[in-house]
């Protein structure tokens, strides 16, 4: 008989913030629908729980419960790339692994024929369970029979539910809590209205009078778990990256032989990607050496891609920065791909623009010469530091730029401000912004007015004594500069942070 499985990673945006905010685990946390008050909190933990907040309540309601409340949006494609990895992961276990499309987390494991990899069926779960955890996520696992059956148990189960027949799993999904299987909370209040709290007791309604009453979703359920609506196992189709492997008849004495190899296996690595309607996305290298050690490389074009010649200029850049210790005897190719999209030709009588896609190529040979890092672009940050409220990211492509309205001074007159990466150290300033006297003022450039101060306290939660109590100014000079300052307060010291033009 067929074995199904089914693992629920329960929450698992939620769980995706927290593995990126790891001070955050002790605190209340939520996930949110977009950043604004009124946006819908969508997932919380306990410690946000045990405060009154709940799903469903919107941003500024779960604020004013729990102040230290730590709220944020998890973006659909971090959502989408996490379940990829899931689903890669959980390929180790077994070859058809289905991806719930409704439920982000939830996964269904086709359990048959595997009675080898493990001593036993509980084994086999708990190693799975096991592995999650070691990449850091939290789960439950069923294994029983039936598609639904396995949800409904790991939906509501607490670690690793495994049934030996199928009457025995009938009789345990029976008790499930319907408020673990996805249902709205006004359908889960009618329905307690009629004391029905459980699978079991649901299915003791007629079917006919649910659907007229609640709706298709309850008609749905309730024929799931009457075992009236098949639903067999879809397993999500792996897919491989398209492999080359080159084994040159001597050893290559230096790089440039291995591209001229390369170049000519190129064209066949690219349609294999053809022929599943993909372009090239991204193609990573591998030189075995003689001596035993091995160099790697990847590179990505500006867009996918199904042209030899880009990818080959893009391999040159990087290999003429590659020192080889000994002869290569080995080069492996792999090829991801992905869909290509259409392209709009424009019409003569539209206006020139720029040309992004120039600029997209003339970015990717600069990352295959000097690595990934070596384009990035400024992102947004949570500090309460100035130099702290942005990082540097890696930047894949440019995007036509999509200003927002601006309104009042700005708007007439747009200020850029320039933060140097070491704040200038100006030594023979007082300690104290009370002494100053523009008359006596040690600068290159004499100063006319001083705007401020802005204070900015940080790092006084460590209770270790480090926090940092800094103010700023803005710093007119006669010659009509605007310069960025700040006083250190523990230090007595003022610095120089940047200009604003």
């Amino acid at each position: 008989m067929a074995r199904l499985a089914c693992v629920d990673v329960a929450a698992l945006p939620l769980q995706l913030l927290l593995r990126g905010h790891t001070a955050w685990r002790l605190l209340p946390v939520a996930v949110v629908a977009h950043d604004r008050p009124q946006a819908p909190v969508l997932w919380v933990n306990a410690a946000a729980r045990q405060q009154g907040v709940r799903p469903g309540m919107r941003q500024a309601e779960a604020l004013s419960l729990a102040a230290g409340l730590r709220a944020a949006v998890v973006p659909a494609g971090r959502v989408r790339a996490g379940v990829a990895g899931l689903t890669a992961l959980l390929r180790r276990f077994s070859p058809h692994v289905e991806p719930s499309p409704e439920e982000p987390g939830v996964f269904w494991l086709d359990a048959s024929g595997l009675a080898r990899l493990a001593p036993s069926p509980q084994a086999w779960a708990a190693a799975i369970r096991e592995a999650l955890a070691a990449a850091g996520f939290q789960a439950r696992l069923a294994l029983g029979f039936a598609h639904f059956g396995c949800y409904a148990l790991a939906r509501s189960g607490r670690g690793v539910a495994v049934f030996a027949d199928p009457a025995a799993e009938r009789r345990a999904a029976r008790e499930a809590p319907l408020a673990t299987l996805g249902l709205e909370p006004r359908t889960r209040e009618a329905l307690a209205q009629l004391g029905i709290a459980t699978l079991g007791e649901l299915l003791r309604l007629p079917a006919a009078g649910l659907l007229a009453r609640f709706g298709p979703r309850v008609y749905r359920l309730h024929r799931l778990a009457a075992g009236q609506l098949a639903d067999p196992l879809q397993p999500a189709a792996e897919r491989l990256p398209a492999h080359e492997l080159i084994v040159p008849a001597e050893p290559l004495a230096d790089a440039a032989q291995a591209l001229f190899l390369i170049a000519g296996r190129l064209p066949f690595l690219l349609a294999t990607l053809a022929g599943r309607q993909e372009a090239l996305q991204a193609l990573r290298l591998r030189l075995l050496l003689d001596d035993g050690t091995h160099r790697d490389a990847e590179i990505a074009p500006a867009a996918p891609t199904r042209e030899p010649r880009p990818l080959v200029d893009l391999l040159r850049l990087r290999l003429e920065r590659m020192r080889l210790s000994a002869g290569v005897r080995e080069i492996e190719l792999w090829g991801r791909g992905a869909g290509r999209a259409l392209e709009q030709l424009t019409l003569p009588t539209d206006p020139p623009g720029r040309d992004l896609a120039a600029a997209n190529r003339a970015l990717a040979q600069l990352r295959a010469e000097l690595g990934e890092q070596a384009v990035v672009r400024a992102v947004l940050r949570e500090g309460h530091l100035p130099q702290a409220r942005f990082a540097w990211e890696p930047l894949a492509e440019i995007e036509r730029p999509r200003p927002r309205p601006a309104s009042g001074p700005v708007a007439r007159q747009a200020l850029v401000r320039r933060i140097y990466g070491q704040p200038k150290p100006l030594p023979g300033w007082p300690r104290e912004p009370a002494q100053w006297r523009y008359d006596r003022a040690p600068a290159a450039d004499s100063l006319v007015a001083l705007h401020g101060p802005y204070a900015v306290n940080g790092g006084w939660w460590a209770g270790d004594g480090a926090g940092q109590h800094r103010d700023f100014y803005y710093a007119e000079t006669r010659e009509g500069a605007l310069l960025w300052l700040c006083h250190d307060r523990r230090r007595g010291r003022w610095f120089l942070q940047g200009r604003v033009e």
